[in-house]
């Protein structure tokens, strides 16, 4: 079944059509929603949230971008809400308390596995852990990262560069950072 004509049904209220959709997505998004939530079963509950969000507003998906890329907006959205009840503070840090700037002539040593980088990531702090996670793992921009976390993009711009530092101390620990 061709994407749009899914989504076509989709918005029609179609429930089969939508069980489609969900089971092609579900599996992805839940990874992207468990890279936010430590705790699996908050990773499902913010996926069928995000999913029961985007079935309500499809007539809001215009196909500027696909609809995976949509749908994971609204997943990494819900996240955020989800780390924002649990009053996680997100503290815009001004750009003129940063202390020296990292070393980035560094490279990961090949042994290092993508999975072994993404604990890594895990283990930044929150306000740095977010931004990092949705430009380097998500492909976000600073705008649309500022966007989401209602940060500027300056501070967006530290965040990253503070997350990268943080990130290349611990592979470093780890022995995972050659040129350094």
């Amino acid at each position: 079944m061709l994407q749009l004509d899914l989504i076509r049904k989709c918005q029609a209220k179609n429930r089969k059509a939508q069980l489609h959709l969900y089971r092609k997505y579900c599996g992805g998004m839940f990874i992207v929603a468990s890279r936010y939530l430590i705790n699996e079963d908050d990773a499902e509950d913010a996926v069928q949230e995000a999913f029961i969000k985007a079935f309500q507003n499809l007539e809001q998906f215009s196909g500027e971008v696909t609809f995976g890329a949509w749908l994971k907006k609204i997943v990494i959205n819900q996240c955020l809400d989800v780390l924002k009840s649990r009053n996680q503070d997100f503290v815009e840090i001004e750009e003129n308390n940063l202390s020296e700037e990292p070393n980035w002539d560094w490279k990961v040593d090949e042994n290092c596995t993508v999975g072994q980088v993404k604990n890594a990531i895990n283990n930044l702090p929150d306000k740095y852990r977010y931004v990092t996670m949705m430009y380097l793992l998500e492909g976000y921009d600073h705008g649309e990262i500022s966007e989401v976390l209602k940060i500027t993009e300056s501070a967006c711009r530290t965040r990253l560069m503070r997350g990268k530092g943080y990130l290349q101390k611990v592979l470093k620990e780890k022995k995972y950072v050659t040129g350094y």
